[in-house]
């Protein structure tokens, strides 16, 4: 590097916050700005083992682990007349945790900051000006003081989440998915259980006949449990209650197996609810600029990945952004390895979600898909493998990291347009539009790998 890049990262959640820290220790000057003061509470609370992964990457897992949050060692599922475990341990030799959200977020912007990063809270960044294809400036207002604007950053990482500086203020190119408008219903129990078979620490996830129960055990003998359900379902029956939380519990107290499980329990109100619209961008990067976490993109919980997206994306983003910054990539290069590799975990991610809500399939129409969705060559040694790795975060670390076993985009393309093939008649059919938008051919960004020893980069394979 001729001079020292500056890069300004939108937003302190765990996506900006690994993609800054990832940036800030390979030498890159840092600025974060993050409009609320942490801690600040959030939902998705139950992480994968890829978190653990690339929170290693960027040298504060041990401390994570040291916190106390409940270490999560897999799950069990109860969907319609099937049941499984995953074991993390046993299937894919790691584990990961079940975190507060409130404590995990501000350990990770502390962690920014202790290494480098400089870290503002208080700042919401408003509008971000454009000179040609290119940022230039964007314009920010502290809750305290006059707005100002900075204009000193050679990138932009846009970490803004659901409010989507970018997507949706800039270049209104957002995208719904049709098929998974939801809505999150959640509270908190006190002595609450798990099924008996759930591996320890592990996460459940319950199907109902119009939604699905997770029931997720925290530190502290706190367990959140939520209700996502359809959003003409939540709107029909929620209007023959008199509040949100007669509502919540009438739809635990309905489901059996929830209700055995918080049998008793002490309810912690108030109840929360949010909506889980699944969405999508038609365009992930561009000329100095990046995407992560769900400024970029937002999945269904019901597999709980939300958090892998937004620190894949950001160990992903600060890859290609050092590379260029040491000349390695030229910056091209890397915008197409990134929107690749994050539009590829996105589209197998929203395949096997959607292939789970058709229900009719059962389980082994579940593992079989992920096989398929992570590669017949592979061989799984057992018949839920591919399942358990696919939902650990970990095919797209490992797809990332080796080109010898790399999906392709034509091959998830085409699992996903086979959930919509077998839609069943009557039922409104999963629109794939939106997530197969801004294809982008294998041969382009098969040429480098992602590294992150000796450092963090890409490597070129050809």
């Amino acid at each position: 590097m001729a001079a020292r890049s500056k890069v300004l990262v939108m937003g302190g959640g765990p996506a900006g916050s690994v993609t800054a820290t990832a940036l800030a220790r390979e030498g890159l000057e840092v600025t974060l700005i993050e409009g609320a003061r942490f801690p600040r509470y959030h939902i998705g609370e139950s992480l994968t083992p890829s978190c653990r992964a690339v929170l290693a990457a960027i040298g504060v897992a041990d401390t994570l682990d040291r916190h106390g949050f409940t270490i999560k060692h897999g799950g069990a599922f109860r969907w319609d007349a099937d049941s499984w475990v995953f074991d993390w341990g046993a299937e894919v030799g790691s584990r990961s945790w079940q975190v507060d959200r409130s404590e995990f977020d501000d350990l990770l912007l502390r962690h920014a900051a202790a290494c480098g990063v400089a870290v503002s809270t208080g700042v919401s960044a408003r509008q971000v000006i454009f000179d040609g294809d290119r940022p230039a400036a964007v314009t920010c207002t502290p809750d305290a003081g006059a707005p100002f604007t900075i204009d000193d950053f050679d990138y932009l990482v846009d970490a803004t989440g659901r409010h989507g500086l970018l997507s949706v203020r800039r270049f209104g190119n957002r995208r719904p998915l049709a098929n998974l408008r939801n809505i999150g219903v959640w509270g908190y129990w006190t002595g609450a259980g798990l099924l008996p078979e759930t591996p320890t620490g592990g996460i459940n996830i319950i199907s109902a006949p119009e939604g699905w129960f997770w029931v997720i055990p925290l530190a502290g003998d706190r367990t959140s449990i939520g209700y996502v359900t359809r959003k003409d379902a939540f709107v029909r029956d929620r209007a023959t209650f008199p509040s949100l939380d007669a509502y919540y519990g009438h739809m635990v107290a309905v489901a059996p197996v929830v209700d055995g499980l918080v049998a008793g329990a002490r309810y912690q109100g108030p109840a929360r609810v949010e909506t889980d619209y699944s969405y999508i961008a038609d365009q992930f990067c561009g000329p100095g600029y990046f995407l992560v976490g769900d400024a970029a993109c937002f999945l269904d919980p019901l597999l709980s990945t939300g958090v892998h997206l937004a620190l894949y994306s950001g160990l992903t983003a600060a890859a290609c952004i050092v590379s260029v910054a040491r000349g390695e990539v030229t910056e091209p290069a890397a915008l197409r390895f990134f929107e690749f590799a994050y539009r590829r975990a996105y589209t197998r991610l929203f395949a096997l979600v959607s292939v789970m809500y058709e229900r009719y399939l059962g389980k082994d129409g579940f593992f079989r898909t992920s096989e398929r969705l992570i590669g017949d060559d592979l061989a799984p040694p057992t018949e839920s493998y591919a399942f358990a790795e696919i939902i650990a975060g970990l095919s797209d670390l490992r797809e990332a990291a080796d080109s010898s076993t790399r999906v392709l985009t034509e091959r998830l393309t085409q699992e996903a347009l086979k959930v919509q093939l077998r839609s069943i008649e009557g039922a409104a059919a999963p629109d794939f539009t939106s997530v197969l938008g801004n294809p982008l051919r294998d041969a382009e960004s098969a040429e480098y790998r992602l590294t992150t020893a000796p450092r963090l980069g890409l490597q070129r394979l050809r």
